[in-house]
């Protein structure tokens, strides 16, 4: 921290406190050169992550939002609550992981089938139908019959 008064690199801590709001901590400082004291406030980094909608919109990501879609998914499923929780962290992880702070709704949602398809195919079938906004049966098929032919090579492979 440079000292405002002198501009010298180096200081030392005199007393440290929270603010009345509990959003800062407030420090003393005293200049180690010209030993005049000065105030700092440290703030937590409050840039949010962002998802990019189909429409173009920009809206913070919400951990919750994406574990109810979740649930309603795997609703009646086998699947348990810490496999839907390491789905979510998965996907707060690749958010993070974005250079600018943001990625696409279809990014996200690729990564979540993912995860999914592996955990259990009905609650895939379900969270894509949903996500992927099927028109007709026809597109219902198609996925079905994709998912079928993925796991026919699988089991031949076996």
């Amino acid at each position: 921290m440079k000292c405002p008064y002198c501009g010298f690199g180096q200081d030392r801590v005199v007393d440290s406190r929270e603010s009345k709001e509990a959003d800062a901590i407030r420090r003393r400082r005293e200049c180690e050169r010209c030993k005049r004291r000065f105030t700092t406030y440290e703030r937590v980094d409050e840039i949010p992550y962002m998802v990019v909608k189909k429409d173009g919109r920009r809206e913070r990501f919400d951990r919750q939002k994406v574990l109810s879609g979740l649930l309603r998914a795997c609703e009646k499923r086998p699947v348990s609550s810490s496999q839907l929780e390491s789905v979510v962290d998965a996907a707060e992880s690749y958010l993070v992981d974005a250079a600018e702070r943001e990625r696409t709704t279809a990014e996200i949602g690729e990564l979540i089938m993912e995860h999914l398809k592996k955990l259990d195919t009905v609650a895939y079938i379900r969270f894509a139908s949903v996500y992927r906004d099927f028109k007709d049966v026809n597109e219902f098929k198609e996925e079905l019959e994709g998912l079928l032919a993925s796991h026919g090579q699988g089991r031949a492979r076996k």
